[in-house]
């Protein structure tokens, strides 16, 4: 077949793909995590169910697929602010402070406990981890952060720390908590 056809027909598949994963989530949003069929989505769609069941087995499996892609999705986003020019302390407070709103917006329910058991998951809080680790790193290597507690320690305390933004109620909280944890972060002159 020709390049072209094959990109056409890649490109026609992830459509697809991207249209049941957005379908879902909006009838799981509408109709709770249990409502939702496969015939649902398949309308939804505009697809037959046979077409369906040729992308994803079953509901579930379509509900883990559109998390990945919700997370990968952060994930780069976080990359892309670690990547951004300026010093390693500043780019640290960006990625701790959306990192920290994205957990504000998370909601706890029956579907996040179902999709946060995943795999994808621990792959995704490694990633996340080490984004964290290599700007405390590079902070630590400027003086700007505490060089006394090794970067994995104080990513650890970090990523810990900010899933209590999870519970705040406001976003202005969820600053106060970041600007908590970078206070954490300084170095300190005196040893405790």
């Amino acid at each position: 077949m020709p390049k072209l056809w094959n990109e056409t027909i890649r490109a026609h598949r992830a459509a697809v793909r991207d249209a049941i994963l957005d379908a879902t989530a909006a009838l799981v949003a509408e109709q709770g995590l249990l409502s939702v069929t496969m015939s649902q989505i398949a309308e939804k769609v505009g697809i037959g169910r046979a077409t369906l069941y040729k992308y994803f087995p079953d509901v579930e499996a379509i509900l883990l697929a559109w998390h990945e892609r919700h997370v990968g999705s952060h994930l780069e986003q976080l990359a892309g602010i670690r990547e951004q020019s300026g010093d390693a302390l500043a780019r640290l407070e960006a990625v701790l402070g959306e990192y920290a709103l994205i957990e504000h917006k998370r909601h706890a329910s029956e579907l996040a406990a179902l999709l946060h058991r995943s795999e994808h998951v621990a792959r995704a809080q490694q990633h996340l981890t080490d984004i964290v680790r290599e700007l405390l790193s590079e902070a630590a290597e400027t003086g700007d952060v505490r060089n006394d507690v090794a970067p994995e320690e104080l990513a650890s305390y970090c990523l810990h720390a900010l899933s209590a933004a999870g519970s705040m109620q406001s976003e202005a909280a969820v600053r106060r908590l970041v600007t908590v944890i970078l206070a954490g972060l300084h170095p300190r002159a005196d040893s405790f």
